[in-house]
């Protein structure tokens, strides 16, 4: 039996509870060109295009529904008992506590929350946030950008999730291509320091020698069985 696990959850595992993998292969952003609408330079352009994108999108991850991969990881974090899982996760969308996953770090920011450019407070809604909305802690008013992580800024909370990666004895990434950086990294971040790593994915990533193990296929029909055997050892 393993000690501590940290799951890497990437585009693929929303992809199979119908939601897009938003980065496509000609390099539009869910239809958009990226510098319109994931750069921190097109939101001080045009705010109200970027606002408008994730307010739309917003509506479209509210109605998405957790499928068998998301709920197999609380089954696995309910019934481990030789060390805590943890979930870092590249996807916006909340379908990680739909399914009541916990202890999860969403390293590209969450669509559900905007973050003040003048003092840095989160506020959390499913609402439309624009260039009129007030910032309740400092009263700054067009200055509330979708909590996201935009291209060239730095992600997320990942002070933690590098202490997760040390500390680690198997590695799990689901559903994640390997091309973006760092999170790309985090295979051989924990295999450098004495982990298992395996991967779920409908095809071997590109840096596929991070991995000891590679499951082919759809997560919600593989991850459950490897769960249900994981928790027998």
């Amino acid at each position: 039996m393993y000690g501590d696990i940290v799951i890497l959850s990437g585009a693929g595992i929303s992809a199979e509870s119908g939601i897009p993998t938003f980065r496509d292969s000609d390099g539009l952003w869910n239809n958009h060109r990226i510098e319109d609408v994931a750069t921190i330079e097109a939101y001080y352009r045009n705010p109200e295009m970027v606002h408008d994108f994730y307010n739309e999108l917003k509506k479209e991850l509210q109605n998405a529904e957790p499928n068998p991969a998301h709920k197999a990881i609380t089954r696995l974090q309910q019934e481990y008992k030789n060390g805590t899982v943890s979930v870092v996760t590249q996807n916006v969308d909340l379908l990680h506590e739909k399914a009541g996953n916990k202890n999860i770090y969403h390293i590209h920011g969450q669509i559900n929350q905007a973050v003040c450019m003048n003092c840095a407070h989160v506020i959390t809604t499913w609402g439309d946030v624009d260039t009129q909305t007030v910032c309740p802690q400092c009263g700054a008013v067009a200055m509330m950008k979708p909590n996201i992580v935009f291209f060239g800024e730095n992600l997320l909370y990942m002070d933690k999730v590098d202490a997760l990666l040390h500390k680690c004895k198997l590695f799990i990434a689901i559903g994640t291509s390997g091309a973006v950086y760092p999170a790309n990294t985090f295979a051989r971040i924990t295999k450098y320091h004495g982990a298992d790593t395996i991967e779920f994915n409908l095809h071997a990533t590109v840096n596929n020698y991070d991995f000891d193990k590679h499951v082919m296929g759809k997560a919600g029909e593989t991850f459950p069985e490897y769960v249900e055997n994981l928790l027998k050892v």
